[in-house]
């Protein structure tokens, strides 16, 4: 799966450890949804998806596996 975590988070200005304090995570798990080494749970993508605003289709797209 593919993300626009990092670009989001770019746009706020946020950190890593910024961006997994908001959501009440490690520092850790933003890097690996970001590398794209570990998709979120169900309930994670969608507290990222309110965090940002957007819809969570517009966050996390379908990609090569």
């Amino acid at each position: 799966m593919n993300n626009h975590v990092r670009e989001l988070r770019g746009e706020h200005g946020w950190s890593q450890a910024d961006l997994a304090e908001r959501l009440d995570v490690s520092r850790q798990t933003i890097n690996a949804i970001e590398t794209g080494k570990y998709d979120p749970s169900l309930p994670l993508a969608f507290r990222i998806a309110t965090l940002f605003g957007r819809p969570i289709e517009s966050i996390f797209v379908p990609g090569e596996e």
